[in-house]
């Protein structure tokens, strides 16, 4: 019996004008797709105007016990298209444990690049982002994201950090009392949306000007 595959499908960040034809393609093809959420899976297929077809649940609260149904699935020759609520799947979202099952079995797995938040925040830099620090997210207990922030201070490269909407004002006090209020910093908030804001300067320049907002974002620390 000929094995399956394993696609790890970019999606949209925010503007479903960004899917590739590739992409396209391969959600269309693939026998299942597997989503973080029945809800978010069904309506990015609506969306791209794709047929409905069978959805597998995959996230960071079921991954290390439904990897390996997903392998077996694979394993009897289904060409599986990993999504993620948005972006790249396994980067900073569930996938990699599954991925990694997929090689140790020798399934391929096969990158659909596409649109990247964390390309699109890079692109719009005004300094040199030729060598830099993916940080991500920080942890949620106060005392550690304080220990965090300390261990980036050392860092001699421009910080790349994200975080949930409703923690976008209070990661920007904790990286001024961590970096100082003239800090430099690049913020985007809601890439690729018709209400996308990117912002340049320092701390204390763009804290008044997100007061209360809640956004996706990603953000660059100089």
């Amino acid at each position: 019996m000929k094995i399956g595959c394993l696609y790890i499908v970019a999606t949209p960040i925010g503007n479903y004008q960004d899917i590739t034809l590739r992409a396209l393609q391969v959600l269309r093809e693939a026998d299942a797709v597997v989503c973080e959420e029945f809800r978010q899976g069904s309506t990015l297929l609506k969306k791209l105007d794709i047929p409905a077809k069978e959805l597998l649940q995959l996230n960071e609260h079921n991954e290390k016990e439904k990897a390996p149904e997903l392998l077996q699935l694979m394993l009897s020759g289904k060409k599986l298209a990993l999504v993620s609520d948005c972006g790249t799947p396994a980067f900073a979202d569930p996938g990699t444990y599954l991925v990694k099952l997929a090689g140790e079995f020798q399934v391929p797995v096969i990158p659909v690049p596409g649109v990247s938040s964390l390309m699109a925040l890079i692109s719009v830099s005004p300094l040199s982002m030729d060598r830099f620090y993916f940080a991500g997210f920080l942890p949620r207990k106060t005392d550690q994201r304080q220990s965090e922030l300390k261990a980036l201070l050392a860092m001699n490269v421009p910080i790349i950090l994200m975080d949930t909407p409703y923690r976008l004002e209070k990661l920007l006090l904790e990286i001024r009392q961590s970096f100082g209020k003239n800090r430099l910093i690049t913020l985007a908030l809601d890439l690729t949306l018709e209400s996308e804001k990117i912002l340049h300067g320092t701390i204390n320049e763009i804290l008044p000007q997100i007061k209360n907002r809640k956004s996706e974002f990603m953000l660059i620390v100089y």
